[in-house]
């Protein structure tokens, strides 16, 4: 009798088994059909759609290069022709504050041929030499300090060397012959002078 309730239990297991396979292989083919579905070509409704959307992103992205395309060319343009403008008439400021200059220098000409005092004259020229030099202050020009300044070769061009009078005066700065100028702090001539050995 034991072996026929072992039997049994046996084939209820067995039975058990094969439902649950059963089961499972229902629940794959389920899975399987659900894939399928969400796997199949969305209709072609969805899709011409899709393509539509994507023509017209297409259209706008080609717009936009086009436009920036243009942008850029245009101000390529703008600015060589700035920059031209710039070389042509880029001293025009410095120009313009020059000019009275040269009428206070016809002024003095005409001066000068009728003219019988000669320190009045000397006067007039100093006022025009000062008149100038603030002038090219004010456009950024400094003369270099040479007198009794060490010889410095970013400033200076030693162009003689003489016996100093005294040890103080070795490798210092005795005679300035052509004044040197920097503008705004960048030499635009080296000042010409004579050392001390």
């Amino acid at each position: 009798m034991d072996s026929k309730k072992e039997e049994k239990t046996t084939k209820q297991q067995q039975a058990e088994k094969e439902k649950n396979i059963k089961t499972e292989d229902q629940q794959f083919t389920e899975t399987e059909q659900e894939n399928k579905k969400e796997a199949e070509p969305a209709s072609e409704k969805e899709l011409e759609k899709e393509l539509k959307e994507t023509k017209d992103a297409l259209e706008e992205m080609k717009d936009k290069y086009l436009r920036l395309s243009a942008e850029f060319d245009n101000f390529r343009k703008r600015t060589v022709k700035e920059k031209a403008e710039l070389v042509l008439n880029g001293g025009e400021k410095s120009i313009s504050s020059i000019l009275p200059v040269i009428d206070d220098l016809e002024r003095a000409i005409k001066t000068m041929e009728t003219a019988t005092d000669v320190t009045a004259v000397k006067e007039g020229v100093e006022l025009i030499y000062n008149k100038f030099i603030s002038i090219l202050a004010q456009n950024g020009v400094k003369a270099i300090e040479t007198k009794g300044q060490t010889l410095n070769t970013d400033y200076h061009e030693a162009i003689a060397v003489i016996p100093s009078p005294n040890e103080e005066q070795k490798g210092k700065i005795l005679d300035c012959v052509q004044t040197g100028y920097t503008l705004n702090e960048k030499v635009i001539r080296h000042a010409k002078v004579v050392v001390g050995e």
